[in-house]
């Protein structure tokens, strides 16, 4: 039996950091991790780092250059006669990327002394935990303090349902080795439309079905108007309110049914078809019989403000606990639950955790939308600001897309920040900051921003919350 100060549960974005912050803090730690890729060989670094945020953004941005040498290119004077590309050689480096880092994280788990398990972990009552390696071999370890890290899974569709081949996972089609000539995804949520840009880009015919009537209901709604313009100017099939109701495979062929929102039967065929519907925790196997830690109706380990699960010593973070299900709210409560062990300060602000989704324009936010604002009833003000009056958006020829910034007309506060253009989730950053820091428009408005930058924007969105925008007419 082995003894350790801390045992962490999971190896992804929440698990590695709280491992990592724990060994820091001078402790024995041990980080337990069961994931397997496709080859079956082993990796920490959870599905962000495998195959969901780094593989995806590899992606990305392969088609994105793609598309602008296509598109963009001429008007530089560029000339590139006729451009070709090749998936392989994407997946490769893609490959290489994940590889490099997840080797990253072992010398960052072994520099901070944690002791790096790969297999599976389940606690046991008495902060034991039962650790199952991928060879069979069983071990118990015992802690003073157990950290529940076991992240999240894709949820499947039982109209749906996943073969891996024709019909996959957001993993799966991150490994596709050729375009589809038809592609068919199931969510227009951020996997869903992040996924079918990569391949819309590369020439695939991509028709996205999405469930709820309205687009994007999670960010401020002119934002999403304004998003779904540019997605459907290049190419996108978005159908709204289209509840599908089967998939089967019919040779190398998937034929999709759903209803359509006046409850119309519609059937479509596609090469491949990708479900992204949302992840649900990954807390089967989790926990054995007596451990007291308590999981809700929908699979979430319940837990307070700070992580703690009510059983001493045992606590939980990231997606397989309540709150968005990103990778740096997971990161940040890992690193606060290890701090906290150690008796030190921690604090995490769930109130200023900024969302992205990196298709082109870029969309980022942070805070309440203006639906959210009106709601409350609280007196509230806005400035917008185009990126096409943004004279270094224009010299990427990038004038996609606006700033918005949302706030209080009693004490001037910012409530809620949402972007839309280019590179929309570095800038959302700036206004992450702003708001830790209860900054209002006029704190922004007299920060001096570099000019020519894309970050003026913000800086005009906060002027013309109160009509002084120098750069635009004020409305």
């Amino acid at each position: 039996m082995s003894e350790f100060d801390v045992v962490v549960i999971g190896g992804g974005p929440a698990g590695y950091p709280a491992a990592i912050r724990a060994g820091q803090n001078g402790l024995k730690v041990a980080c337990i991790d069961e994931w397997k890729n496709y080859d079956g060989s082993t990796a920490f670094g959870g599905t962000c780092l495998n195959a969901g945020c780094i593989p995806s953004k590899a992606l990305l941005e392969s088609s994105e250059l793609f598309h602008r040498a296509q598109v963009e290119f001429a008007a530089h004077g560029i000339k590139t006669g006729t451009l070709s590309f090749d998936v392989a050689a994407m997946q490769k480096r893609k490959s290489g990327i994940v590889k490099t880092m997840t080797g990253g994280i072992n010398q960052l788990l072994k520099s901070a002394g944690v002791t790096a398990l790969q297999g599976h972990g389940r606690l046991l009552p008495g902060r034991q935990v039962e650790f199952t390696a991928h060879d069979g071999a069983q071990q118990t370890l015992t802690a003073r303090h157990v950290v529940l890290a076991s992240g999240s899974t894709p949820m499947p569709l039982k109209s749906a349902p996943f073969d891996g081949k024709h019909i996959v996972d957001s993993w799966g089609a991150l490994e596709f080795t050729a375009v589809p000539k038809r592609l068919g995804v199931i969510g227009a949520g951020v996997i869903g439309l992040e996924l079918g840009s990569v391949w819309r880009r590369l020439g695939a015919d991509v028709v996205v079905l999405e469930a709820m009537p309205a687009f994007l209901g999670m960010a401020d709604q002119q934002v999403a108007k304004e998003a779904l313009k540019h997605f459907k100017k290049q190419g996108l099939d978005i159908r709204l309110e289209a509840k599908v109701t089967a998939a089967r495979v019919a040779g190398d062929a998937v034929q999709v049914e759903y209803a359509d929102a006046a409850g119309a039967t519609q059937s479509l065929t596609v090469d491949k078809l990708i479900v992204c519907i949302g992840r649900r925790p990954n807390t089967t196997g989790l926990l054995a019989d007596g451990t007291g830690v308590h999981i809700d109706e929908r699979g979430f380990i319940k837990v307070d403000d700070h992580c703690h699960t009510g059983v001493e010593n045992v606590w939980a973070v990231g997606d397989c606990v309540r709150g968005p299900m990103l990778a740096h709210k997971g990161k940040e409560e890992g690193v606060a639950v290890a701090d906290r062990i150690a008796g030190l300060y921690a604090h995490v602000n769930y109130s200023a955790i900024p969302s992205v989704i990196y298709t082109a324009p870029e969309i980022a936010w942070v805070g309440a939308t203006e639906e959210q604002v009106k709601a409350s009833g609280r007196a509230y003000k806005v400035g917008n600001f185009p990126f096409m009056a943004s004279g270094r958006a224009r010299a990427m020829e990038a004038g996609q897309g606006f700033a918005k910034v949302i706030a209080a007309k009693d004490d001037d506060q910012i409530l809620g920040v949402h972007i839309i253009g280019p590179m929309a989730g570095e800038l959302i950053g700036e206004a992450v900051l702003a708001m830790e820091y209860s900054a209002s428009t006029e704190d922004l408005q007299r920060t001096i921003h570099a000019h020519p930058t894309l970050s003026e924007a913000l800086h005009e969105a906060a002027l013309a919350a109160d009509k002084r925008a120098i750069d635009m007419p004020n409305r």
